[in-house]
């Protein structure tokens, strides 16, 4: 994929079936976050302090790599192999936003960079799973 790809992408994008399910797994994610994550489950899970492996404290990251993944590929996406790309590519710029953190004056949080890593694998999974079903 070069940026010739992704420019005569942006010429001939369509608003097509695929897009419309890629755009809605990734607002889902988003107000899954903003309306249940946040306000309920993660001061549920530290008012009571419950061990939840880290699940209230990546859920941010869990939720936004989805979130990220699925709407360019609804933006960007073409096709298979282009979506598939995109997300290892998302997947590996979202890691590399967390080890930047550091220059904008936060900590590195390695469980985050754990959960964009292990959503991003569920991300690529799923989605090869779900198009190779769809094109038997």
């Amino acid at each position: 994929m070069t940026i010739n790809d992704l420019l005569n992408g942006m010429r001939s994008w369509q608003f097509t079936k695929a897009r419309v399910i890629n755009f809605a797994i990734g607002f889902t994610a988003v107000l899954i976050y903003e309306f249940i994550a946040r306000p309920i489950y993660r001061p549920y899970i530290y008012k009571n302090n419950i061990n939840d492996f880290h699940i209230a404290d990546t859920i941010g990251n869990s939720l936004g790599t989805v979130a990220t993944i699925f709407v360019l590929i609804g933006f960007l996406g073409n096709d298979r192999n282009q979506n598939i790309f995109l997300i290892k590519i998302i997947t590996l710029s979202v890691a590399m936003y967390e080890v930047a953190h550091p220059l904008l004056g936060k900590p590195i949080d390695l469980w985050d960079i754990v959960a964009t890593i292990i959503t991003g694998g569920l991300c690529f999974i799923l989605y090869k799973r779900a198009t190779a079903i769809n094109l038997k």
